[in-house]
């Protein structure tokens, strides 16, 4: 992790919602929006870059439908569009979201270790098993996985992956004019993996990432999902809207990582955070206020039920949520929405309109001297590594933050003044993985010979 003067510093991810994280944040007068306007996106990263942030997470879902958010409706590939904004950027992280349920190892290993080159150093992958049913019918599947075997298949998935991203020694392409050799051959590897969901013999056609991997990112939280990102996340993406809840979670992971054998404070934990910055709270509250008021239930319902794995919509909106018992789908956000209803005695609007806002993350409603007193404090009490920053509508939101929040952060001493040299990982403070097929420097005496196979 990074430090200034040798004191542990907060960490931000910017979380891309083209239409503002805030379900009604498109409609905001000062909002800009458009799934596929990429002059946006461009002036976001730089905003984030502005703002020293260190990821730019862009999440997905491979399918639409008549109910679809705003974000959700239409928007660009993640992978394409990181790969532009590489182009435009120097120093953000570029996170793309990608499932382990619709995708295959080697093409989608390939595409991330593409984007590590291309930002010399700065992909990560969100990885996610895809929570819609829906999507199975795009892709020609009888149906969706169930939630245990799409984790399982995720973790095989991300060991495949990360053995394709070792298909090449470091130092395997010499380039050496004299003699003719353009790579060593023994220093490249064939996977040949053979497992219950994947057959995969590689080699990958590419040399090894900057990284050596690529940042792993997890937003699980159920108990498989916490259980897959103790073992192979380097950022856990969470949810929580309670300091002690927040806390317990990240307890909870930092020791499940050590039980796998990991460090556990190699391992990032990135609460959701939406904030609502107004020069005072007062004007804060407003902002909030008109942004509820534009709330239809027509587009929340359906996040709704998304959120909650059941169909809402026939349900009294001015009635208490009743028992919808369990669902296949994002089962710790169900958990999180239905006892908060059941805590707070919530009707279906109510919890709603909640949805439509934070989505069950924090929602922090203040001046920024407020949002920075809420940050510094999950921060330094022990819930959180750093922070996936949500902002209601683009660009706005993100500059509030960035002009008020950041310097708040920067002369407290919690937040970096600038960049460090080097990849993602080394700003992260964290170690680049060792190839699978590392070994002593004393049996690494090869003679290299011709690229013919």
């Amino acid at each position: 992790m990074d430090h200034e003067e040798g004191r542990r510093q907060i960490r931000l991810g910017l979380f891309v919602l083209h239409a503002g994280y805030h379900l009604a944040g498109w409609r905001h007068p000062q909002a800009r929006s458009g799934g596929e306007d990429f002059g946006l996106m461009r002036e976001t990263a730089l905003i984030a870059e502005r703002g020293l942030f260190d990821l730019f997470f862009l999440p997905d879902t491979p399918t639409s439908s008549r109910g679809a958010s705003p974000s959700a409706a239409a928007r660009l590939e993640p992978l394409t569009l990181l790969s532009a904004l590489a182009a435009v950027t120097a120093d953000i992280g570029l996170v793309a979201t990608a499932s382990t349920t619709y995708n295959e190892p080697f093409n989608l290993a390939r595409q991330i270790a593409s984007l590590d080159h291309l930002s010399n150093g700065r992909a990560a992958w969100n990885i996610v098993t895809t929570l819609s049913a829906e999507v199975a019918a795009s892709f020609g599947r009888a149906g969706h996985l169930p939630h245990a075997q799409r984790y399982a298949r995720a973790a095989e998935f991300i060991d495949v992956a990360k053995g394709l991203w070792d298909s090449w020694d470091d130092d395997a392409f010499v380039r050496d004019k004299a003699s003719g050799v353009y790579f060593d051959k023994a220093k490249l590897h064939y996977l040949d993996h053979e497992g219950p969901h994947f057959s995969v013999r590689g080699p990958l056609s590419l040399a090894r990432p900057p990284q050596g991997h690529p940042l792993l990112v997890l937003a699980g939280a159920s108990d498989d999902g916490q259980a897959l990102a103790a073992q192979a996340a380097d950022i856990v993406f969470s949810a929580q809207n309670d300091l002690a809840e927040a806390q317990a979670f990240y307890r909870g992971i930092k020791l499940r990582a050590a039980q796998t054998g990991r460090d556990g404070g190699r391992v990032l934990v990135f609460p959701g955070v939406l904030p609502i910055i107004g020069a005072t709270e007062a004007e804060a509250r407003t902002k909030f206020d008109e942004l509820q008021s534009l709330v239809d239930m027509e587009h929340a319902l359906p996040l709704l039920s998304f959120f909650l794995g059941h169909d809402v919509s026939g349900l009294p909106l001015d009635e208490p949520l009743p028992d919808l018992g369990p669902s296949d789908a994002m089962k710790s956000r169900t958990a999180l929405l239905a006892g908060l209803a059941r805590t707070e005695n919530l009707t279906v609007r109510e919890l709603a309109r909640i949805v439509a806002a934070g989505r069950g993350h924090l929602v922090v409603v203040g001046s920024p001297v407020q949002v920075a007193d809420t940050l510094e404090r999950w921060f330094l009490e022990g819930a959180a590594d750093g922070f996936n920053v949500m902002v209601p509508y683009l660009p706005g939101g993100l500059e509030d933050f960035v002009e008020g929040v950041v310097p708040i952060l920067q002369a407290r001493g919690l937040y970096k003044t600038a960049y460090a040299p080097g990849t993602l990982r080394d700003r992260l403070g964290l170690p680049r993985p060792q190839s699978r097929y590392a070994t002593p420097l004393s049996s690494l005496q090869r003679v290299p010979v011709s690229c013919d196979r």
